[in-house]
């Protein structure tokens, strides 16, 4: 009598059990919760810390964005690190006030903790802030929250990921119902925070203006190739 044929199936249901647990397979469901951020790495840098080393994101920004940013007179920049976004705004000629936690050797900043000012130090604040604070995993929203609450400003500009307000997580998605951004530019090229090359993510500038109407709306940036410090000029 031939048993290859039921050791072969033994073996294969063996094998089915150990790769699929008691013999289940879980199918995925189509409409999954969306993801909540993914976890971050434990070598992520102290108060995640991640400069905007490249000046195309504010340049691009102030591009677009240039005459609403002028129209406000000042601009904050309250996680100002070595201060990348505050002299490319400052070159292009707009007064910009300087804080972070830390002093990480922003020229004219001071230190101070975000969560400690409860008004704006200028008409318009643009940053790129602590992931760890704003999204939806670990800040919960957090930097959001405070900034959405701040009296003082007529215009906000958050550098994040794109994928950063799909998060529905720990509040975040509720606070993005009820207090949507006006309108986001998503970026064409990818930005590295690291230096180490190969950016995985894509990223945008979300932006809320005090005076909007409607929904929010969806814009592109392109990768300047001017430099706007020259069209201020001309």
């Amino acid at each position: 009598m031939n048993t290859a044929p039921r050791a072969k199936s033994n073996t294969s249901k063996a094998l089915f059990r150990a790769t699929s647990g008691r013999g289940r397979v879980q199918a995925p469901t189509l409409y999954d919760d969306l993801p909540t951020q993914m976890k971050p790495d434990t070598d992520r840098r102290a108060h995640d810390y991640y400069p905007t080393g490249q000046p195309e994101a504010i340049r691009g920004l102030l591009a677009l964005d240039g005459d609403a940013i002028r129209a406000c007179g000042s601009v904050w920049e309250p996680a100002c690190g070595d201060g990348a976004l505050v002299k490319e705004i400052r070159a292009a000629g707009i007064p910009c006030c300087a804080s972070d936690l830390i002093d990480r050797g922003c020229p004219d900043s001071w230190t101070a903790d975000f969560f400690t000012c409860f008004r704006s130090r200028g008409r318009a604040i643009i940053t790129n802030p602590p992931f760890n604070l704003i999204n939806a995993r670990d800040g919960h929203g957090r930097w959001l929250r405070h900034t959405l609450d701040m009296p003082g400003w007529d215009y906000l500009a958050l550098l994040l990921s794109w994928d950063w307000p799909a998060a529905r997580a720990n509040g975040l998605g509720e606070l993005l119902d009820a207090r949507p951004f006006s309108y986001s530019y998503l970026m064409r090229w990818k930005l590295d925070f690291t230096g180490e090359g190969s950016p995985p993510q894509r990223n945008a500038w979300f932006v809320w203006r005090r005076d909007w109407q409607g929904e929010p709306a969806f814009r592109w940036m392109d990768k300047p190739t001017a430099d706007p410090r020259q069209e201020a000029l001309l």
